[in-house]
């Protein structure tokens, strides 16, 4: 069950990066200018509070990972943070290979 829920979510995640992806290559054709749209800047459109609550979280936690870690993370194409994510988790959760000669009764 679990399993599923989490195949799921990486499917999603992989189908919002290929949205992204799509959204970055019209604008590219409208503007002929390439420019991708970072996760920093997309989190702070969607809920700029909750970015600011979690870098104040970070930096209690470790101030050097807010620097070294997350903020290299936050300036990387959203299309492809989301991808990598939606992969790792389709492989992280794939099904269990049948074992061959062997029942499980």
């Amino acid at each position: 069950m679990i399993r599923g829920f989490f195949r799921l979510v990486g499917l999603l995640l992989l189908a919002g990066g290929f949205v992204f992806m799509v959204y970055d290559g019209a604008r590219f054709v409208a503007d002929n200018t390439l420019r991708f749209t970072r996760l920093g800047q997309f989190w702070n459109d969607i809920h700029q509070s909750s970015q600011q609550a979690f870098h104040a979280w970070i930096e209690r936690l470790s101030p050097w990972l807010w620097d070294n870690v997350v903020r290299l993370i936050l300036d990387q194409p959203v299309f492809a943070v989301m991808a990598v994510l939606g992969i790792l988790l389709m492989l992280l959760f794939r099904p269990k290979k049948p074992l061959i000669g062997y029942s499980r009764d």
